[in-house]
């Protein structure tokens, strides 16, 4: 019975090789010795496939950002770094690194990083290539850049201020008829005082009344 697998493997025999031949299309007698050969220039290789974003290559560290916590021991899986009690620094050792990035997510100045790194080919796996001591100071690299950035960026516009609202006028009393000089005089003349006894008029008595 034919099944989809089948047709499956059928399609792959006639597709193109996924696998990009790296370094070289037909192998060499040496891989050490056509690496060699590439860093001299005497010879080329392919180009390798294109690496994706997130790739853990070989181990980046910054000697001067490391504070010496020793944080990235307590979470290294295969013992691949070595802690320098002179130094209060670290060292790793590639040949033993699982790529787990552990330390890189731990580390609390960000001085240990994954690169795109990936040719590590050696057989001595203490060799000089295989340790990792200090990659630079890309810490204070990234620093300095992203002040650079924010320098270049244009300033915001200042903000526009709200015109000041106009003082409020005083309210005039609306002036009425003027008095006439009889009303000023009896507004002069003051009443009795609070208290003072007052004249009462007696009423006449009638003539035949005692």
């Amino acid at each position: 019975m034919v099944t989809q697998a089948f047709f499956e493997l059928l399609k792959q025999f006639f597709k193109d090789p996924v696998t990009n031949r790296f370094p070289v299309t037909h192998a060499p007698s040496s891989i050490h010795g056509t690496l060699k050969a590439v860093e001299a220039g005497k010879a080329k290789i392919n180009p390798p496939v294109e690496i994706p974003p997130g790739f853990r290559g070989k181990i980046l560290y910054d000697r001067d950002a490391c504070i010496g916590c020793q944080m990235c021991l307590k979470v290294c899986p295969s013992e691949t770094i070595e802690y320098i009690k002179e130094d209060r620094k670290v060292k790793f050792y590639m040949s033993r690194c699982t790529f787990c990035a552990l330390c890189t997510e731990i580390c609390p100045k960000k001085c240990i990083r994954m690169s795109d790194t990936f040719i590590m080919a050696n057989t001595d796996k203490y060799g000089e290539d295989m340790i990792v001591t200090d990659s630079g100071p890309f810490v204070e690299q990234e620093k300095k850049e992203k002040e650079k950035e924010e320098a270049r960026k244009p300033s915001p516009p200042p903000e526009k201020k709200a015109p000041p609202k106009p003082a409020p006028k005083p309210q005039t009393k609306k002036k009425g008829p003027e008095p006439t000089p009889k009303e000023v005089q009896k507004e002069k003349v003051p009443g009795p005082a609070v208290g003072a006894p007052q004249n009462k008029e007696v009423p006449a008595k009638r003539a035949g009344t005692v």
